[in-house]
């Protein structure tokens, strides 16, 4: 649970456009009358130091349905190429089988 609270101090902090330090963490926790221990604080400020949060988000927002809508298109396209591919592949093996005289069952 800390980890969410950290997290939703993290956006508090940004969208103020205050720096992301481990005091202004702890700082905003507190004011929301939450206990959070002090080394959640430090690895969240650590991994966002110089990272604009803002600017992380909205990357997400702008190239998730973007990059999901046209890689799914051309992936059904791709599965439907590779899955004739593996028909013919699977009828080859079992025509040369059968030519040897092996069978599954001999």
């Amino acid at each position: 649970m800390s980890d969410a609270i950290i997290s939703y101090a993290a956006f508090i902090l940004a969208d103020a456009g205050l720096e992301i330090s481990a005091d202004n963490l702890l700082s905003v926790t507190k004011a929301a009358g939450a206990s959070v221990d002090k080394i959640w604080a430090d690895v969240y400020a650590n991994a966002l130091e110089g990272k604009d949060l803002k600017e992380i988000l909205s990357g997400f927002h702008a190239a998730g349905p973007a990059a999901g809508a046209s890689s799914g298109s051309a992936a059904s396209g791709a599965a439907a190429g590779e899955a004739a591919a593996e028909e013919a592949a699977e009828e080859e093996e079992e025509e040369s089988d059968a030519d040897m005289g092996f069978g599954l069952f001999d």
